[in-house]
């Protein structure tokens, strides 16, 4: 069976749970922005973790559907219809052949992901299907979706009359604020700024801009103040930059000391500027969920406090397949 794509939205793109061994040449792990979300559509319609989703930055796509289809959309919150009839998000839902689906704008959150039974069956590309649009790599011909485009299904395991009627649980949903607080350990160049902007990134509110995309999210506020120093032989003149380094997952950068960054899924995995500090694993999901003029405060956690919460998260991560 396959989908074709009536409408792209603003962004939407095929993601699964990552592109891993690779970073070390410069290629970003990729995969959904929102794990959780991802994984809980992939549950709902009796999918492996790994299978392929369509995930819709802050409009949906519309789709039509040449097969029978069992279908589940979690994340922001945004109006379902399928043939015209509401129906509900974070719950298993039927498609009949040539069924089409529409979505509204979201009302609440970043992202929303789509799975549908049998998953997106794009091409395997260095261990994912995920898209990585700067490197025109994975996906659908390495790109967002466009009007036109026919995306295959993978085949059924199981008749479709027998995948279970699920729903996650209200309690088990993620929230989707406009006030975020994201657990930050510092390091490794907080050393390079005053105790004054030490106190502004970790006691201040900062807010996202509409700078914001998987490789990255720019925040507005205080600013930072940077020790006085001569920069070595290589960096450059920003009081931020260093020789260049490797960059992880979550690191914050403040260019010019005004403005922090926060590196997600897609961005490079190294160069010049300081890494401040970095948000913890279990808090990256969340940082996807901002919309723009979410309001932000990093607090500080010990390395043992970090475990802590990745071990919860991998828990919670653990109950929907339980």
């Amino acid at each position: 069976m396959s989908i074709e794509v009536l409408t792209p939205g603003l962004s939407t793109t095929v993601q699964d749970q990552g592109r891993f061994g690779y970073y070390n040449v410069g290629l970003p792990q990729g995969g959904s922005l929102d794990a959780y979300s991802s994984q809980a559509a992939n549950m709902l319609v009796a999918n492996t973790v790994d299978e392929a989703v369509l995930e819709c930055a802050y409009m949906g796509s519309n789709l039509s559907f040449d097969a029978e289809s069992v279908i589940a959309v979690t994340g922001a919150e945004v109006s379902i219809t399928i043939n015209g009839e509401s129906a509900p998000m974070w719950e298993t839902l039927t498609v009949p052949s040539g069924g089409t689906v529409e979505f509204g704008m979201m009302t609440q959150g970043a992202r929303f992901y789509i799975a549908v039974h049998g998953g997106i069956d794009v091409p395997v590309v260095l261990g994912s299907r995920s898209t990585y649009p700067l490197g025109r790599l994975g996906g659908f011909d390495g790109r967002k979706l466009e009007a036109g485009d026919v995306l295959p299904v993978g085949p059924a395991t199981a008749d479709l009359n027998a995948v279970p009627q699920k729903s996650v649980p209200v309690e088990a949903r993620p929230e989707f604020s406009k006030q975020q607080e994201l657990r930050v350990l510092m390091g490794l160049y907080d050393f390079r700024l005053t105790d004054k902007g030490k106190r502004n990134l970790v006691e201040e509110e900062w807010s996202l801009t509409p700078v914001a995309d998987r490789a990255g999210l720019r925040y507005k506020g205080p600013g930072v103040e940077w020790r006085e120093r001569e920069q070595p032989f290589g960096a450059g003149s920003d009081p931020s930059n260093i020789v260049d380094a490797g960059y992880s997952v979550g690191s914050i950068q403040i260019p010019g000391g005004t403005q922090p960054i926060i590196l997600h899924r897609d961005a490079v995995s190294g160069g010049g500027y300081a890494m401040v500090g970095t948000v913890i694993s279990a808090d990256m999901d969340v940082v996807a969920r901002a919309t723009p003029g979410t309001v932000t405060r990093f607090v500080e956690v010990t390395m043992d406090e970090a475990l802590a919460a990745r071990k919860v998260y991998k828990e919670a991560l653990a109950s929907l397949w339980a």
